[in-house]
């Protein structure tokens, strides 16, 4: 029997898609074509825009929800979560702006890169509830990071209370804020001016992972940036291929993680990965130990949270339930690797 031809797209991640990418893993049945994006932001306006670009592909989770709220169900998700991560460390604020505090931020003018980005709702999230400064208290502006070039991944209006405004053309949002002209940048990305130690770009957060272990240990919350979706078609014509492809993203960042704790000849430019590895057991109990735990019950509470974000910010039409963005053949999905995560 021929197997199913796939054509999947997303970023290429060293420890959990490598596998896959150099064919080291293989979907039962199915015979995957992995096509790797630098820049993710266009991969996602690509999918969003055109879902049958793609058999399969990396996938933002916000905006996914975003086309299911409308009864846009042309993409299926799959509970595979290749982006994770904290965001604190990623709002910063021009040196001289005289923001100290994130209540500071209150009646400013902020850089954003797609209002509808998760990134950006989790960042949200965590200013209004915790430092308690709304979404609609700030002036939030939207462009290209780096270049000027913009495009709108999936169009919305602005929610009620929220100013929404595009930066002037051939301008990005970088180099407003490393002129002051924007007050502070909320990204996913750190910015040139940041990397470049200019002196006039800081983090909000400097000790930022402090305040995101704190976070962590509140909240039960590692934040999902990314899942993993299916072209409708493809799946309804093949809806075995869903298990299939979770089984190869598990097996692959299984993989990736033997080699990561592999102290023969260390995988990447750390000296004590592996001992870190270990350390994070504890703080992640709830993700069975395993902060990139795959699947819906590890990860359930988080994205309940995203849905109510995202709903609470007006961005989906309405708020949507966790299970809409899976197909149901993955709802009840074990990874393999869930067991061995398991705290001593």
């Amino acid at each position: 029997m021929a197997k199913l031809r796939l054509r999947y797209a997303g970023v290429s991640y060293y420890d959990k898609t490598r596998a896959l990418e150099r064919g080291e893993v293989v979907p039962e049945g199915i015979d995957l074509e992995y096509v790797q994006f630098e820049d993710v932001a266009e991969l996602f306006r690509v999918v969003a825009q055109d879902p049958q670009a793609f058999d399969a592909a990396e996938m933002s989770t916000s905006t996914l929800t975003l086309m299911i709220s409308r009864g846009d169900h042309r993409l299926v998700g799959i509970p595979v979560f290749t982006s994770k991560a904290f965001r604190h460390s990623q709002v910063y604020v021009h040196d001289a702006s005289g923001i100290d505090k994130p209540e500071d931020l209150a009646g400013r003018r902020i850089g954003v890169p797609e209002y509808q980005m998760t990134a950006a709702v989790w960042i949200r999230a965590f200013l209004q509830h915790d430092y308690g400064v709304a979404p609609g208290e700030m002036h939030w502006l939207t462009g290209g990071l780096e270049t000027p070039d913009y495009a709108e991944r999936l169009h919305h209006e602005p929610p009620p209370g929220v100013t929404i405004d595009l930066i002037p053309p051939g301008e990005t949002l970088e180099s407003m804020l490393d002129s002051g002209r924007i007050d502070a940048l909320v990204t996913a990305r750190q910015p040139r001016p940041f990397r470049e130690a200019t002196g006039r770009v800081r983090r909000l957060f400097p000790d930022y992972r402090a305040v995101e272990e704190e976070y962590l240990r509140r909240t039960g919350i590692y934040p999902i940036m990314h899942t993993v979706v299916l072209e409708r078609q493809i799946y309804e014509a093949n809806p075995w291929a869903a298990v299939a492809v979770a089984d190869a993203f598990e097996e692959a960042r299984l993989h990736g993680r033997g080699r990561l704790r592999d102290l023969d000849t260390l995988a990447v430019m750390h000296p004590w990965v592996a001992a870190e590895l270990e350390e994070l057991k504890e703080p992640f109990a709830r993700f069975g130990g395993d902060p990139f735990a795959y699947g819906l019950e590890a990860n359930r509470h988080v994205l309940e949270a995203l849905m109510d974000h995202a709903y609470e910010q007006g961005l989906p039409a309405r708020r949507v339930a966790v299970d809409e963005l899976f197909a149901p053949e993955t709802l009840d999905w074990q990874p393999s690797g869930a067991r061995d995560e398991a705290p001593a």
